[in-house]
């Protein structure tokens, strides 16, 4: 195989290497956010429980608007 068809080659798979490189840092990244939004979708859960258990049955939703 010709000298430069190596370099070619070699090249090639230099910017492979860094394109894996890049593509894992977003991946790790956006898992970092994932955990952080599911954690915080947790936390806001557990208060809209509590804020709701301390004001009884909701019927908002069942009762109509007063202009009716």
């Amino acid at each position: 195989m010709p000298e430069d068809r190596w370099v070619e080659i070699e090249t090639k798979l230099a910017y492979q290497e860094d394109a894996v490189v890049a593509l894992n840092d977003v991946v790790c990244r956006q898992q970092k956010q994932i955990d952080q939004l599911e954690e915080t979708c947790r936390l806001l859960i557990e208060r809209l429980r509590q804020l709701s258990e301390g004001l009884g049955p909701v019927q908002a939703a069942e009762e109509r608007p007063p202009h009716y």
